[in-house]
């Protein structure tokens, strides 16, 4: 028997309240496995978390990071590790709905093969326009896509990237898939850059590096993505409002465990989420960064997990998107 599975074995079979009274145990340490290079938005996001989560739980929690292949090396690597609660991920739509699409041989099931535990910050991404475009909502961009057929562009910032994926369900959701031409670019500021230089008419990105340049006029946003408008550019309407539910895309990272996880262990990680997503230092490290912390349980974790990932499969398929 494999240890990690003989791990499993042995908490299986241990009562569930005497394991939740001793985890964590303050000696031992807290791996926090983020799939992504230290900088970007995953580590950032995993590091404001940790170190709250760490005073409440009484233990020290390390960020390790193993980026790589657009996050299924540390998707791997926490989906085959002990369940016992001290080797944890910051999941993301990236692990868990990108790279279960775009990746033939996946290491890793995404559904079976971790235990979610919540949801921890959201990250809304903005429809913008260049500036000189004569629209000024969402119907209007609709409206001269059909009234001039192949003449608006859309950039994304590479094949299979947030990006690609946000105006994939956009176009879809809009009924302009054939009226427009995707342009793939090597990252999100070649595509910025292309679109306020009119090579490309409109690009979704995250909020956090687009206000800088919405605020200088050098593209105008029509609307963004989240449930509800954002503290950030609170005058720009959802999609939801434009009558656009479908085209809800927005950038989520949450806490998860490798499957059979106890679920002590789960629901004391997921009260501390909960009470980190609340402090001050928190909602100020956060909000720093444009990001908006997010909580939910076990279940709609799960639920939105598997979800999400269907909606990203659905139009993938019906817009026969290529990742090469």
């Amino acid at each position: 028997m494999k240890p990690h599975a003989l791990i499993a074995a042995l908490l299986v079979l241990a009562p569930a309240p005497a394991f939740a009274q001793t985890y964590p145990t303050p000696s031992r340490t807290i791996r926090l496995i983020s799939p992504n290079p230290p900088g970007g938005a995953n580590d950032t996001i995993s590091r404001i978390m940790s170190a709250r989560m760490s005073s409440i739980l009484g233990t020290r929690i390390i960020i390790d990071n193993r980026g790589g292949a657009g996050g299924v090396i540390g998707g791997e690597l926490a989906a085959r590790a002990a369940p016992d609660g001290y080797t944890l991920l910051t999941g993301s739509v990236s692990t868990h709905s990108f790279a279960p699409i775009m990746t033939p041989d996946l290491p890793y099931d995404p559904i079976k093969d971790f235990a979610p535990i919540s949801m921890m910050a959201v990250v809304q991404n903005v429809l913008v326009v260049n500036a000189e475009l004569p629209v000024n909502t969402v119907q209007d961009l609709i409206a001269l896509a059909k009234k001039s057929p192949g003449t608006l562009k859309y950039a994304s910032g590479g094949n299979g990237s947030t990006s690609h994926f946000a105006v994939a369900l956009f176009v879809s959701a809009a009924g302009i898939s054939k009226d427009t031409v995707h342009l793939a670019y090597k990252g999100g500021a070649p595509a910025m850059i292309a679109t306020m230089g009119n090579e490309t008419q409109f690009y979704f990105g995250p909020i956090p590096g687009m206000v800088p340049q919405i605020k200088s006029g050098k593209v105008r946003a029509i609307a963004i993505t989240g449930e509800t408008r954002s503290a950030s550019l609170p005058e720009v309407p959802t999609l939801i409002e434009a009558g656009l539910p479908a085209a809800e895309s927005s950038g989520w990272f949450g806490l998860m465990a490798p499957a059979l996880t106890p679920r002590a262990v789960i629901d004391k990680l997921n009260e501390a989420v909960g009470a980190a997503g609340k402090s001050p230092e928190v909602l100020q490290g956060l909000g720093a960064q444009g990001v908006e912390p997010a909580s939910n349980s076990p279940e709609e974790f799960a639920r939105f997990i598997a979800d999400t990932l269907e909606r990203y499969r659905k139009v993938a398929k019906e817009e026969n998107l290529k990742f090469e």
